[in-house]
């Protein structure tokens, strides 16, 4: 009778685990979802309940969702929405904080910049030899590169990789937008060493507040520049190209 009762109680703790064990799934799979859509109050919500699956106490649950946890919460979410590479936003990332800039612009009734690059990867020099290991490299110093031509990024200013070699800026201030001085820095990249130009094609596209156009809408008007520009895209001695502004006159020479 005892030996009854102990197989009885350990098929009940193994069925209960067994049930616990598939709602933790189900709850971590809707976790991943609410970080990816940076929704934080689902966040809060599905984390307490995934806590709660677990057999944990409620002042254990309060303790575990300290800063800690919630620290992790926004490592993953930087995460999704970061390029591993570059270091910059992907394309998902850039979108979702250009459209909070615009936004803030025509709240303030202030102009923006978008910088848009097309970066040579496949068929410049500087992308021969080792093949993706050489790709590699020419796509993180374009990231540096970036980094550098735009001190104000993670603050005023936002840059991320959009897709393959493709990359863009958005900036209210419109000195970091001048195309000439983007093309001088990209054929001397990297101070102090004998690295080759960056293979660039740039364009500009001006965000006026008035008639505010979609973030989407910009890149689209900037890509349009570089698919009319009749200059081929790495060129000796200057591998980059000036494209004309959309909305705004022309830089100085």
């Amino acid at each position: 009778m005892e030996l009854a009762s102990v197989v009885h109680s350990a098929a009940a703790r193994s069925g209960r685990a067994a049930a616990s064990a598939a709602r933790s799934l189900e709850i971590a799979g809707q976790l991943r979802a609410a970080i990816l859509e940076g929704d934080d109050a689902r966040i809060a919500r599905l984390l307490s309940d995934l806590l709660r699956v677990r057999g944990l106490t409620k002042g254990q649950r309060v303790r575990l969702q300290s800063r800690a946890l919630l620290n992790l919460v926004y490592s993953l979410r930087s995460a999704a929405l970061n390029d591993e590479l570059t270091g910059l936003l992907n394309c998902r990332g850039f979108m979702q904080s250009a459209t909070r800039l615009l936004d803030l612009a025509v709240r303030d009734q202030q102009p923006a910049h978008l910088i848009y690059f097309r970066l040579a990867i496949g068929n410049s020099p500087a992308a021969g030899g080792d093949g993706a290991r050489t790709r590699e490299v020419l796509l993180r110093r374009m990231g540096n590169f970036l980094r550098d031509s735009f001190p104000s990024y993670g603050v005023y200013e936002i840059l991320g990789r959009l897709s393959g070699g493709e990359f863009a800026a958005l900036t209210p201030l419109a000195d970091h937008a001048a195309r000439s001085e983007i093309l001088v820095r990209a054929r001397t990249p990297e101070s102090g060493r004998e690295a080759p130009a960056l293979p660039l094609q740039v364009a500009v596209a001006r965000f006026g507040p008035a008639v505010p156009p979609a973030i989407d809408e910009l890149l689209h008007n900037a890509a349009d520049q570089l698919a009319q520009a009749v200059t081929p895209v790495v060129e000796t001695p200057a591998p980059a190209i000036e494209v004309a502004s959309s909305g705004s006159a022309p830089d100085p020479a």
